[in-house]
């Protein structure tokens, strides 16, 4: 069974979502397919500015992420830098997609940002040295990140989500199902469950 997962770095609720996913994965024996989405060029080509929201709703969300970091007994906290350019990030992605460590990066570029606060992971001197500890040599990686290809890459996997309906991160896909955010783990979990007595 796979379950798909469209996201960026610099998505608050994608950091709870690939950290709640991995049960669901474990229980169903479900590969997770990741695709990077450049959530900033979609803001910016519906004219969306996330931080031109009224300031009760930003002051709510914040207190909001802090509860769900306490129910799930996770170490999230707002960076002081925020919001920040996250292509590069999302180009790294696909450069370690290559050596089948797309997860393990993507997982690592979280936990600095959303854990660590290491706004840094915006550029590639921040990446660097999270893909040289994954067993990637940080020059290759960086010349492969900056290519046209990677970018070309990055571009299609957007504008293949956006044909698909995704308008935000995190967008969970089973099958022709579509589940955005991170609290939709339960209706996730569902329609695994029914595809597995389907298959059965």
């Amino acid at each position: 069974m796979k379950i798909e997962m469209y996201w960026d770095v610099g998505s608050t609720n994608t950091y709870f979502a690939i950290k709640l996913i991995k049960p669901l994965l474990a229980r169903y024996g479900a590969e997770l397919v990741l695709h990077p989405f450049n959530l900033g060029y979609v803001f910016r080509s519906n004219d969306y500015e996330l931080m031109k929201e009224p300031k009760a709703k930003l002051r709510n969300r914040k207190r909001d992420l802090m509860r769900w970091a306490e129910k799930y007994g996770l170490p999230f906290q707002m960076p002081r830098e925020f919001p920040i350019k996250s292509s590069r990030a999302l180009r790294g992605s696909l450069a370690m997609r290559r050596q089948g460590k797309e997860l393990e990066f993507v997982e690592r570029v979280m936990e600095r940002y959303w854990e660590q606060g290491d706004a840094g992971i915006a550029e590639y001197a921040g990446l660097r040295p999270i893909a040289q500890a994954l067993g990637a040599d940080p020059d290759e990686f960086e010349r492969l990140s900056a290519s046209d290809e990677i970018g070309e890459e990055l571009a299609r996997s957007t504008n293949e989500g956006i044909a698909r309906d995704v308008f935000g991160v995190p967008m969970i896909i089973v099958g022709d199902e579509l589940f955005w955010g991170k609290d939709r783990m339960e209706f996730v979990e569902d329609e695994l469950r029914r595809r597995q007595v389907r298959a059965a």
